[in-house]
């Protein structure tokens, strides 16, 4: 006989998207796969997770070593000759085919190379919200082709969250001191985006002067998809607007119909 009770629901203030994850081995890091996946958890559930590389490279030896562990499945591509990248044409491919099942909400392309710029931009046109992971050297042209993009530095075990206002000089003949020691793989942390938050802050206003926290980040994004209060020591926008008193004001109120307080922010 057949339970007739209830199937148990998740209640969630919106649907989770379903993901397609897919990952350039080439180009990306085994190093960050568990802050990497528990980032992409944040937006949506990881239905499917694929690996891309020559994994009879030594250079993939890192990789081999989490596949199992994390549930992710490898496409093996051979090198068909030195110098050329097939694994980037294998991905597309992949891509493409999932694309036509329809199946999907979004995916997350990991990987710091333009060349899948052109396919960050195909998804969406088809209306699939794209998702883009990679390091400090990623070429602006893939980043501002996703709706949003992470930097694979922020998601490292350890990675400090220390506010940073002034770049750091490591060119030969200049010296930073310790405490300015630069971030693995990436000589220089950024400047604080000053002008920038307050021109978006301008245009998300209402009449009132005031704009809701998430309205906010939202216009950040679409403005800047790599935009992350991470590389600036703030582990959440809310706490890079607290902090930041010289440059916001904060109000907290009742939110409508729900018994909690949502952050409201305005220019100082």
């Amino acid at each position: 006989m057949i339970s007739q009770r209830p199937a148990a629901k998740i209640e969630s203030e919106e649907p989770a998207l379903r993901l397609a994850v897919l990952i350039d081995a080439d180009n990306a890091q085994a190093t960050v796969i568990e802050g990497l996946l528990a980032e992409i958890a944040r937006f949506g559930e990881a239905t499917v997770r694929r690996i891309y590389g020559d994994f009879t490279s030594p250079a993939s030896a890192s990789w081999k070593r989490v596949l199992q562990r994390y549930a992710i499945k490898p496409v093996q591509q051979f090198a068909y000759t030195t110098g050329k990248n097939a694994t980037d044409s294998t991905l597309i491919i992949d891509a493409m085919d999932l694309l036509y099942t329809r199946n999907f909400d979004g995916f997350c392309l990991i990987t710091s190379d333009s060349d899948f710029t052109g396919l960050a931009m195909r998804l969406r046109e088809e209306g699939l919200t794209v998702l883009g992971f990679g390091e400090r050297k990623t070429p602006e042209a893939f980043r501002n082709a996703c709706h949003k993009f992470v930097f694979t530095e922020v998601l490292r075990p350890g990675t400090a969250a220390e506010p940073v206002a002034q770049p750091l000089k490591t060119k030969r003949g200049k010296k930073s001191s310790p405490a300015q020691a630069p971030a693995e793989e990436t000589d220089y942390k950024p400047l604080f985006p000053k002008e920038f938050l307050i021109t978006a802050l301008e245009q998300s206003i209402d009449d009132a002067g005031w704009t809701h926290l998430s309205t906010f980040g939202n216009y950040l994004t679409k403005l800047q998809p790599d935009f992350d209060s991470r590389l600036y020591g703030y582990r959440k926008l809310s706490d890079l607007v607290k902090a930041k008193t010289d440059l916001f004001v904060t109000e907290e109120r009742q939110a409508e119909g729900a018994n909690q307080k949502v952050l409201y922010i305005r220019a100082k």
